[in-house]
Formats: structure tokens, C-alpha cells, sequence
């Protein structure tokens, strides 16, 4: 689907599993544990997303790669949600920056392990 997600744009499971990549029952499983719930439900009891729904996703589809547990998605999304309704404290502050930290650094893990296999492609494609 090509259509661009504005901020009233309602989408069902399916076409937000199209969008985030991830399937329907990791969507229902997120649902369920409380990371992400649906912004509302249709007369037929269809849950339906919005695109802040759709963006929440995509942040913990960005997290898992780097080995993030679902507890601390949950943490991360909960400094987020504090963030956005205006909890500027420096506890606050210092959690998100704390997490950005930790990101980097998984990140230049990952880096050194891709030059790693890199290396090795590289050694394979020699003999």
C-alpha cells in the first residue's frame, strides 16, 4: 500500500502488519503484553491503529536487531509516552540519553561484527 499514513489515517491488523513488517501474531502478541495497544476498535471489535500506533511499532521493530528484550522496550516506550506528555525532569533526560548510549554502542557491535563476516566473505571468495 503506497498511501501515505497522516495523523488520522486508521489502519486494521493486516495492513499494519504490511507496513511494520511484522506479522499478525507478533502485533496481537505486543497487543497482549502491553507495548502496543490499538487506538481503538471497530463496531465488529476490530482493533484498529492510528499512525502514532503505526510510529510505535517501527521503534520497536528498530529495536529488536539490536537485541533489546521486551522489558526493556516496554522501559524505553514508557520514558517515550513520559516525554511526550511533557515530563521534561532530568530523570527522565538522563534515562532517554542513557538508552541512547546503549544504542550507539550495540550499533558499533554490530559494526564490527558485519566487518567481521565482511572479512570473511572476503577470505571465502580468495581461495
Amino acid at each position: 500500500m503506497g498511501t501515505e499514513v497522516t495523523d488520522d489515517t486508521v489502519m486494521h491488523i493486516g495492513e499494519l502488519a504490511e507496513r511494520t513488517g511484522l506479522s499478525l501474531r507478533t502485533i496481537r502478541h505486543y497487543d497482549e503484553i502491553g507495548l502496543v495497544t490499538p487506538s481503538g476498535r471497530s463496531t465488529g471489535g476490530f482493533r484498529q491503529y492510528s499512525a502514532d500506533d503505526l510510529g510505535r511499532l517501527m521503534l520497536i521493530r528498530r529495536m529488536k536487531p539490536l537485541g533489546y528484550t521486551l522489558e526493556q522496550m516496554a522501559e524505553l516506550l514508557s520514558v517515550i509516552d513520559a516525554r511526550s506528555a511533557g515530563d521534561d525532569s532530568e530523570e527522565t533526560a538522563a534515562a532517554l540519553a542513557r538508552f541512547r548510549a546503549d544504542a550507539d554502542a550495540r550499533r558499533e557491535k554490530l559494526a564490527a561484527q558485519v566487518a567481521m563476516a565482511d572479512e570473511f566473505i572476503d577470505a571465502l571468495s580468495a581461495r
